[in-house]
């Protein structure tokens, strides 16, 4: 993490410039030294305020965290509070927005998934970020089936969020959020009780 101090110009100029080098070179590559070009800063600022590229990449993903938080919000703020199919759909939306699907994000999070499995920092990062979705839907499916049952499809949809994210990533079209949408949609129909409302099912398309 930053240090106190560190200048708020600074901040997102480092963030995007660390984007920056993963997307052209690849996280092994975009070093210290190449990521402060990018910044047009000197590699000592870097190494002062985050500690190396460990806690700039740390900080990266905390950014892109919140950008995917704020998706989420943003379409469950404009969804009927009682439309349980909307709610899960925003939801699923919001993993889909178009900020996350830019290649410089996409790269970033294929990198930080990867060093994750190493860093303790951001292996929490992640379980934050896994549990935050779940915790989303569970809250929603809960209105319509037993707990158990509702834990069982959160982690249903979770997995093909993940599942056809890290397909599209690494597939030469990129991520197709319409597509993607569809298929986790009609997952949910078939899930759903049929006492429990179905009204709005047609995908939702990320804005």
């Amino acid at each position: 993490m930053p240090k106190v101090g560190m200048p708020e110009i600074r901040k997102p100029q480092l963030i995007k410039a660390t984007m920056q080098a993963i997307d052209s070179a690849g996280l092994q590559k975009a070093s210290v030294a190449i990521i402060s070009r990018y910044a047009g800063v000197s590699p000592a600022i870097i190494n002062h305020y985050f500690g190396g590229k460990d806690g700039l990449l740390e900080a990266t993903m905390r950014s892109v965290l919140r950008d995917l938080s704020n998706a989420v919000r943003e379409r469950l703020a404009d969804t009927d509070p009682s439309d349980v199919v909307a709610r899960i759909k925003a939801i699923v939306g919001g993993n889909f927005d178009s900020r996350q699907l830019d290649s410089k994000v996409v790269k970033t999070w294929l990198a930080f998934w990867s060093q994750a499995m190493h860093h303790p920092a951001l292996f929490r990062l992640q379980r934050v970020n896994e549990q935050r979705l779940l915790s989303h839907l569970r809250l929603e499916l809960k209105r319509v089936m037993e707990p158990e049952r509702a834990q069982f499809v959160a982690q249903g949809i979770a997995a093909l969020i993940d599942g056809i994210w890290l397909r599209g990533a690494l597939t030469p079209g990129g991520i197709n959020s319409e597509l993607a949408q569809r298929i986790i949609t009609d997952y949910l129909e078939r899930q759903l009780p049929p006492t429990a409302t179905l009204t709005g099912l047609s995908t939702r398309t990320a804005r």
